[in-house]
């Protein structure tokens, strides 16, 4: 999705309405579906059945009786260290996301974490979410740029990148479906980049990978054009799409701009994540992205919980929005 140069930058409800014609042939609204998606929640539990991923929030029922193969949660940005008035305590929310995972009816296999675990990159930052997300869980991270800002993320990698590849990218395969972790906040050039080595690495691991079989990648910064003119978007990610090509179903997990927002194209279905500390604008909405403060009885109307399910080769989209104040959203 390409944002026009004008006086005046669409938005990305526009932009969609454009190439949508605002009701598209999966029968979502997109107009209606964005202006609701703006924040939504603490997290998401990921489910995989016959190789078609599902997400739903915590607790929430499985909208078919057919059990699935495994379920897994998607959290992000975290912001450990952030003190600022949108949100004074990141602890206490990314605990209460936390108190969720750990109340569901059925354990997640594990938990994947789509970077900026901390605000700062600092010792101290990092030892609170070790201590948050404890030893028991079985948790798969990316770097954001706010964890590598510091020193070049020597010190995320000491603790979170032991075995992985260059500036810490990975793969593993879990029942059938194969995940691989990306680093692309390394080479910012405002948006951001993956880089040659790691291009020619994920080439590499997708060789010996049938196309039949199921692919999740997660990196921090969107792995598709959100909102370019903030930076919402990866530079080089066509070159790494056209290595999955051949496949039937590819799920691209994101953080990065703390709002949920997805897209379907042909078998890849992109979902960028909410944060667990604050909001920032939708794009476009403001001069620039960052922080967003909201009147304390606005907060709950804000951060919101949101229901989406999609099955790739369908071309499927279903989304269910609700507040935490229990309103619309």
């Amino acid at each position: 999705m390409s944002v026009s140069r004008g006086s005046k930058a669409p938005s990305t409800v526009d932009t969609l309405d454009a190439e949508h014609n605002s009701v598209s042939r999966d029968g979502v609204d997109r107009r209606g579906f964005l202006k609701c998606m703006a924040w939504a929640g603490t997290g998401l539990v990921w489910t995989f059945s016959g190789g078609i991923p599902e997400s739903r929030l915590f607790g929430q029922t499985p909208k078919t009786s057919k059990p699935a193969d495994f379920s897994f949660v998607q959290i992000s940005d975290s912001h450990i260290g952030f003190n600022k008035p949108a949100n004074a305590d990141v602890t206490a929310t990314l605990q209460a996301a936390l108190a969720k995972i750990d109340g569901a009816s059925v354990r997640p296999d594990f938990l994947i974490h789509t970077g900026d675990l901390t605000h700062s990159s600092k010792p101290v930052e990092f030892d609170t979410l070790s201590q948050l997300l404890g030893s028991k869980r079985q948790v798969f991270y990316v770097p954001g740029e706010h964890d590598t800002s510091v020193d070049d993320g020597k010190m995320y990698l000491e603790r979170y990148g032991k075995g992985t590849q260059g500036n810490g990218w990975y793969s593993f395969d879990h029942k059938g479906v194969h995940f691989i972790g990306l680093n692309n906040v390394e080479q910012l050039e405002g948006m951001g980049k993956l880089g040659q080595p790691q291009l020619d690495w994920l080439t590499k691991d997708l060789h010996g990978v049938k196309s039949s079989t199921p692919v999740v990648l997660f990196a921090h910064i969107p792995l598709w054009a959100v909102y370019p003119a903030w930076g919402w978007g990866t530079s080089d990610s066509e070159q790494a799409f056209a290595s999955l090509k051949r496949f039937g179903s590819v799920t691209v997990l994101n953080g990065h701009i703390h709002q949920v927002m997805q897209k379907v194209e042909g078998n890849v279905a992109f979902h960028t994540a909410m944060s667990t500390a604050f909001p920032q604008p939708a794009p476009g909405a403001a001069a620039s992205p960052g922080p967003l403060k909201l009147p304390a009885d606005k907060l709950k109307d804000a951060l919101g919980i949101t229901d989406v399910s999609f099955v790739a080769q369908h071309h499927s989209l279903a989304v269910v929005d609700a507040s935490l104040s229990g309103t619309p959203a």
